[in-house]
């Protein structure tokens, strides 16, 4: 039940939103072990001259970049697969968006499970039921 929140510096457009959300469908399943049919993405698209790396703007350094988050819960992942989706996550993209900046980032966020939930239950909720 993991939710992304994802940005990217590129044009809008339902091929790319597509893109995106196949991959991170796919490495979440593969990887992470989360269920493909409650994994939530919501994908924003920023402007190159409205996202700044190291004090220069994107379009200057004519340069791609991505940043999204994933919530999971605590305890359900090892190390070695967060990292492994970490690296699967930033190849997915430079293959979709090409020339990436290396300050492209992604964060794995273990969120405790009784502080999480979807439906109007908690995690903990329903692993006790």
């Amino acid at each position: 039940m993991p939710i992304l929140n994802v940005k990217v510096s590129a044009e809008k457009s339902p091929e790319l939103t597509k893109q995106i959300a196949e991959l991170l469908l796919d490495l979440t399943t593969c990887i992470l072990k989360k269920k493909r049919e409650v994994t939530a993405i919501a994908i924003d698209f920023v402007a190159h001259d409205s996202w700044v790396v190291g004090g220069h703007l994107l379009s200057e350094q004519k340069k791609n970049s991505f940043y999204f988050d994933i919530k999971i819960t605590d305890e359900t992942n090892t190390k070695d697969e967060k990292a492994l989706y970490i690296k699967e996550a930033f190849a997915g993209f430079e293959r979709i968006l090409g020339n990436l900046h290396e300050e492209s980032y992604i964060y794995v966020q273990d969120v405790r499970a009784a502080s999480y939930g979807y439906g109007g239950y908690t995690q903990e909720y329903r692993y006790h039921h």
